[in-house]
């Protein structure tokens, strides 16, 4: 949670403090690779830290596409944010997708620890549950959507004033990213632990 919100926090503060904008994303950069070193000493994951770094870093493309467009200051800080907010709308399609056509993505991982990547497919109850634990995964996403995007729209046409409209999109990314994240595993840790997840008795001889 740490090595995805202090890059945001101090992108967020530092456009806001000085509108410097390419300083800002330095900043930011020079942040997730700190966090990267600390975790290369420690000899622990680097996944987190990588991620961060490449979301920075299609953040920065998207800046550097909104300032070759034209875009003022305030249109390329407010593009910084636009990658999750797409990010977060196509893997909640793609998602939804999966359980519409009766597929759901949750079975294909159960798959992949059990050794047969379609046998779940075969049990009706599997199914619903995987659908069930694939909606849950969904509903993050779409909450990130529905909240995010009309205020970023709001500051792309200064119906918002754009530096409000990308401070509350920082705390946002913030506050809708892995705490969100987190309590959707929670739910789908409390749906397996009640008891009622389908496990078929292997028959004895």
């Amino acid at each position: 949670m740490v090595e995805a919100a202090v890059p945001t926090i101090l992108f967020t503060v530092m456009w806001l403090t000085t509108r410097e904008l390419r300083l800002a994303l330095v900043v930011s950069v020079s942040a997730a690779g700190a966090l990267l070193l600390v975790r290369l000493v420690q000899r622990s994951s680097v996944q987190f830290c990588v991620n961060a770094l490449l979301g920075i870093g299609i953040g920065w493309f998207f800046v550097q596409r909104s300032a070759d467009s034209g875009g003022s200051a305030n249109d390329q800080a407010l593009a910084y944010f636009l990658p999750g907010i797409l990010y977060n709308g196509g893997y909640a399609v793609v998602l939804a997708l999966t359980c519409l056509v009766g597929w759901p993505i949750v079975g294909f991982m159960v798959g992949s620890v059990t050794g047969e990547p379609t046998a779940w497919h075969e049990d009706r109850q599997v199914v619903r549950l995987c659908s069930l634990l694939t909606w849950v995964l969904v509903a993050p996403c779409v909450l990130r959507v529905l909240v995010q995007a009309p205020v970023w729209l709001a500051g792309s046409s200064e119906a918002m004033d754009p530096d409000a409209a990308i401070a509350i999109l920082g705390v946002l990314k913030i506050v809708l990213g892995w705490p969100l994240q987190i309590a959707a595993l929670g739910t789908m840790v409390w749906l397996l632990t009640r008891d009622r997840t389908p496990v078929s008795e292997t028959p004895r001889d």
